[in-house]
């Protein structure tokens, strides 16, 4: 089959939605697009299109849309495309596929280079970029699709700054060298990036077999916009509130309930492991840049 089954999580529905559809039909005739309407569509369809025997599956929309993608074919012999067209692209910027732009991001897919990366997990359920821990997680639960549709980026500066007033929890932190930390947030990497075009995790590789792990020791207002302006001028690994690792594994634990997100979807709360899926995930992506060669 040489058909590529391409999984669409339109930002808006209607003609707008219809508009998405009909660009990306027309990148290819070899595109077959689906389109997903609720939460866990995505995850579903990859999985049918597993079984159905396509062998290339592209994500579009944004890293949620993702993530349910990589979950739905993880294990597969599928090789993962992307279409970043969703709010938040960050897997997209780290791979270095073109943004907003629909044909030089297809002219990817269609060039066939594959590159193999780990496949991070948190307990039995997968991701590619991020997982947060507290603070982090907090925000994702509380900012509501209603309260981005109604403020936009300002949505997520509210609520940092109200789940920055709570009490922060106590979380422990351990790697696989059996160390242990203590913290108030958490932060687990695969990639460089956070939340768009920061740098959070500065060694970080996508095939190194290494989780960047970074804690954060305190949650007060103060605290969290110090370490926003840190991390903004790429130099929060100075601070001495801030303990950054790279470990093969790492469990994370809390007596309180502590949230989770991996990639922007709540998944639940601790206790988690963080580790590696026992098979690598292939995905379309032009070549590395040789000045971030792996390891």
């Amino acid at each position: 089959m040489n058909k590529i089954l391409v999984i669409l999580n339109p930002a808006a529905r209607g003609e707008r939605a219809k508009s998405m559809r009909e660009a990306i039909q027309g990148l290819s005739i070899r595109a077959v697009v689906r389109e997903t309407r609720a939460a866990g569509d995505a995850e579903a369809m990859a999985e049918r299109a597993v079984e159905q025997g396509y062998r290339t599956i592209v994500a579009a929309g944004g890293d949620g849309t993702v993530n349910e993608v990589v979950n739905g074919i993880a294990g597969a012999d599928v090789t993962l495309g992307i279409l970043p067209v969703g709010t938040m692209n960050v897997f997209a910027l780290e791979l270095g596929i073109p943004q907003n732009n629909l044909k030089k991001a297809w002219a990817v897919i269609e060039q066939g280079r594959c590159r193999e990366i780990d496949l991070p997990c948190g307990n039995d359920e997968h991701f590619v970029q991020l997982a947060g821990v507290g603070l982090d997680a907090e925000v994702v639960k509380q900012t509501t699709p209603d309260f981005k549709k109604a403020l936009g980026p300002a949505s997520y500066v509210l609520s940092l700054l109200q789940v920055a007033a709570r009490k922060a929890p106590k979380i422990v932190v351990r790697s696989a060298d059996g160390k242990v930390r203590r913290g108030s947030f958490v932060l687990v990497g695969n990639g460089r990036y956070y939340g768009g075009p920061l740098v959070l995790f500065r060694n970080a590789r996508l095939d190194d077999g290494l989780l960047d792990v970074v804690i954060f020791k305190n949650q007060s207002h103060w605290d969290v916009m110090r370490y926003l302006h840190a991390i903004v001028f790429g130099n929060h690994q100075e601070l001495p509130d801030v303990e950054y690792f790279q470990t093969k594994s790492v469990q994370v634990s809390s007596d309180t309930d502590v949230p989770v997100e991996l990639d922007g979807e709540m998944v639940g709360v601790l206790p988690y492991e963080f580790g590696f899926a026992k098979r690598n995930l292939h995905v379309l992506a032009p070549p590395m840049d040789r000045g971030r060669k792996s390891k």
